[in-house]
């Protein structure tokens, strides 16, 4: 995969911003209790296809939020396309995706953390 255009990124950061003004004013409805980051979003070189990754805090259910959010995919690029149909030729299709690092940093830092409790052993 290789680096994105300016294009690709300016365009990326508009459908960042507005998906996040969107998951902020209507996220309760698709996935109630989950409080729904976009942390990325990235944009094919076409600018057809945007794949947005979302991360979910306050809930244990985030796999089962993502499967409600990719059944409103539709509605959400409807949403979104009124909102940017004058910035853009085309509104993208849009993949989601569960963006899972701060789950893996948890993880990560459960694993130090009972690495740093073990009795050291002494150096020769």
């Amino acid at each position: 995969m290789g680096t994105e255009s300016k294009r690709q990124q300016r365009f990326a950061g508009v459908i960042q911003q507005d998906l996040a003004a969107l998951f902020q004013r209507e996220g309760k409805a698709w996935a109630p209790g989950a409080f729904i980051t976009v942390t990325r979003v990235r944009v094919t070189p076409d600018l057809a296809i945007a794949r947005v990754y979302l991360s979910f805090l306050n809930t244990k259910t985030a796999q089962e939020d993502m499967k409600a959010i990719r059944t409103k995919t539709s509605e959400i690029r409807y949403k979104l396309g009124s909102k940017i149909k004058n910035q853009v030729k085309i509104v993208p299709q849009l993949e989601f995706f569960l963006d899972d690092t701060n789950e893996y940093v948890e993880h990560m830092e459960k694993l130090f953390e009972e690495i740093s409790k073990e009795p050291r052993q002494p150096e020769e």
